[in-house]
């Protein structure tokens, strides 16, 4: 599997880390015990297609946003994950 990096082109996998499902938002500080139970231990094993973050360990080290269908291993989009993100200079 290749993922194409927004800022670095296209990569071997074994640049990359795979951090888990992109959709859980962590719980607000005060939101109780059974919230973070759930944050942490409760996730959805989707056959299909999902979003993913995923880091560039090997390269510029950016968080990627990466959807992909957990089925074919088909990467539909990626793009810099989150508000923090690195931005592509044009």
């Amino acid at each position: 599997m290749r993922i194409v990096c927004p800022f670095c082109g296209e990569r071997e996998l074994g640049e990359f880390s795979y951090l888990g499902d992109a959709k859980p938002r962590r719980p607000v500080a005060d939101a109780g015990e059974d919230a973070v139970y759930d944050y942490v231990y409760l996730r959805d094993n989707v056959a299909g297609v999902m979003a993913e973050n995923w880091y560039h360990s090997g390269g510029c080290r950016a968080w990627l946003k990466v959807t992909r269908n957990t089925l074919t291993h088909e990467i539909s989009a990626v793009e810099p994950a989150g508000a923090g993100a690195r931005q592509v200079e044009t």
